[in-house]
């Protein structure tokens, strides 16, 4: 895992430029804790940080191979779970290995098949590949998006990284936002390509974009494609459980100590069993890692959305599966601390308002990188399998939007309430909710004969894969490169999603509850507190310190008046939340809290030019 970056300027000699290459790598430094290198010839220049993994002493990037027409190199993050069945199919093809890692499987694999080696991985990657025999820039990033990647267009080329933050540390790229960028903020739709930044744009998942003096073109070498479900219940729930044991399997190769992320509900519980059992066949022990408030278990108070606490179900789990187990508990004051809003900002390059769990998944992953360099989470289940409460909601079935939207702001307000009456006319987010939801569903296949729910229900499921696990597994990834923690998810093989994805609602969700398949495939390994517990999302601290600080916070920028955060949000609105003489009670009225705190640090860290005309 690390993090990549890199210039491509077809009219000049990059060799000169080594002060900004060098800038724009180091951006990358948390993600990359362990190495540095940098490569420059004639129109390319690539950065690279590395967090070692596999192969810790041969894997160095940038990696290259001379040829008679010219140089190839490579920079590469990420992991290929199957990299030594290629590297067996790439030597009995003549190909010689100077190292054990999976990076040099990945060069060698192009030089064999081109881009084409994408269609051969399976994993999680984002990488770059110059081709000096054709002068040209190969961009390729996993299925499912797991890893980011952003580029950025220039007169004469391109410039790409894992990251805005590594782009923007180049002259040529303009830290600007416009209305179309503010749009993509307030919404939670994620628009496929959509960088916020002006002129920036996403290497979208299962895609390939090539650069060279012609310019610049992109073709989807992997897309979520409808099919026939032939297989019955039982056979459907043993392919399940198959896949997800070899999944796992092939997600634990590591030569750093690994961990699993433990929250106690079905997905991270029946991943961190899985783990275990396969260990133990090598007489080692998982350690598992969850996350907890000071206090809560014991003042718990249910809600609409959280039904029970993580923490018995965590240790019943612990206990079943023989885990080394360990809960990092947090306080309100570290949760609220601007230093931690500050990095988690910094993680993020964007203010997506996230609040205390943002907060709270940067300070579990900074607990776990002193144990374990490598984590595998539960994430994505509940897209793959149906497990969020909008699969079930009849308002969200019915919606014609994102169904996720209906219940969010039944939940937890509209993030438009925050902001200033002209700019949300200006921004006219439901025209823009509606445009994005139009298009995200123009193009999903229905098969002959499928009935109308079955359908919507596809059409559901086909949103969560393809638009929201892309802002968890973005949340993700840049909370845990932040501290240079690899976490993996094993519940987006490609593989699994593309199977379970083809299976009918009524198999999903045949016993009438949510993840039927998930929860039966792994039923043997499940405790029977955890088999029967009701989906929880994850958790959000309920202690009233923590609003009182982020009033006492936003009470400090309100000394402020002249500060940019009050061109986008309204004063008024949120000084009434900020003096309120008792806690903010409401989810909503919490959020709009959060989201100007982050609007205001990202104000601040970014200085963006925000164009509202």
């Amino acid at each position: 895992m690390c993090g990549i970056t890199g210039w491509v300027s077809f009219d000049r000699d990059l060799r000169s430029e080594a002060t900004a290459l060098d800038a724009m790598t180091e951006t990358m430094a948390c993600r990359g804790p362990d190495d540095r290198g940098t490569w420059a010839e004639g129109p390319a220049a690539l950065g690279h940080r590395r967090l070692a993994i596999i192969d810790l002493p041969g894997g160095r990037q940038p990696m290259s191979e001379t040829t008679p027409a010219g140089t190839v190199a490579l920079v590469y993050s990420g992991e290929a779970y199957n990299f030594t069945e290629l590297r067996a199919d790439l030597t009995a093809r003549g190909h010689r290995f100077t190292t054990d890692s999976d990076t040099e499987v990945v060069l060698r694999g192009y030089l064999e098949w081109g881009d084409a080696v994408a269609e051969r991985l399976n994993g999680m990657y984002a990488f770059a590949v110059w081709d000096g025999r054709h002068d040209k820039l190969v961009m390729i990033r996993d299925r499912m998006g797991i890893k980011p990647f952003y580029y950025y267009p220039t007169p004469d080329g391109v410039l790409f990284g894992s990251e805005p933050k590594a782009i923007l540390a180049n002259p040529l790229a303009r830290r600007r936002v416009t209305l179309d960028g503010l749009r993509e903020l307030f919404t939670f739709v994620k628009t496929p390509g959509h960088a916020v930044w002006d002129g920036m744009r996403e290497v979208e998942p299962g895609t390939v974009v090539t650069v060279d003096r012609g310019g610049l073109r992109a073709r989807a070498y992997w897309r979520l494609e409808t099919r026939p479900h032939p297989d019955d219940r039982d056979t459907t729930i043993a392919t399940v459980r198959s896949l997800l044991d070899d999944i796992v399997r092939r997600q634990l190769v590591a030569d750093v100590p690994r961990c699993t992320l433990l929250s106690g509900g079905l997905d991270s519980s029946a991943m961190t069993a899985l783990a275990a059992r396969q260990l133990a066949e090598h007489g080692e022990k998982v350690r598992s890692f969850a996350v907890d408030f000071v206090g809560q278990t014991d003042r718990f108070v249910a809600d609409e959305l959280r039904a029970t606490p993580d923490t018995p179900y965590v240790h019943d789990v612990a206990r079943a599966a023989d885990t080394d187990h360990q809960d990092i508990v947090l306080d309100a004051q570290s949760l609220a601390d601007p230093e931690v809003r500050a990095r988690v900002l910094r993680a993020r390059d964007l203010p997506m308002g996230f609040g205390d769990m943002d907060a709270s998944l940067y300070l579990l992953f900074r607990s776990i990188r002193d144990h374990s360099t490598v984590a595998l989470s539960g994430e994505s289940a509940d897209e793959v399998f149906g497990g969020y409460l909008q699969f079930f909601d009849e308002d969200a079935r019915r919606a014609d939007t994102f169904p996720w939207l209906v219940r969010f702001v039944r939940d937890f307000g509209d993030d438009g309430d925050v902001i200033r009456a002209d700019l949300a006319q200006a921004l006219d987010l439901p025209a823009y909710v509606a445009d994005g939801y139009r298009t995200a569903v123009s193009g999903i296949r229905r098969l002959d004969g499928e009935s109308d729910f079955e359908y919507r229900m596809r059409q559901i499921c086909f949103l969560h894969l393809t638009r929201f696990v892309r802002v968890l597994l973005d949340r993700k990834d840049r909370m845990s490169m932040a501290v240079g923690l690899e976490v993996r998810v094993p519940f987006c093989d490609h593989r699994l999603v593309e199977y379970v994805y083809n299976t009918p609602w009524a198999l999903k969700s045949f016993d009438g509850r949510e993840k039927s398949l998930l929860r039966e495939a792994t039923a043997d390994l499940l405790p029977k507190s955890v088999y029967d517990r009701v989906k929880s999302p994850y958790p959000s601290t309920q202690d009233p310190a923590y609003a009182s600080a982020l009033q006492g916070h936003v009470k400090d920028l309100l000394t402020r008046p002249d500060h940019p955060v009050f061109e986008l949000v309204d004063r008024e609105r949120v000084r009434q939340a900020a003096h309120r003489d008792t806690p903010v009670s409401t989810q909503a009225e919490r959020r709009g809290l959060e989201k100007t705190l982050d609007l205001a640090v990202w104000l601040d860290l970014y200085r963006p030019e925000i164009v509202t005309g």
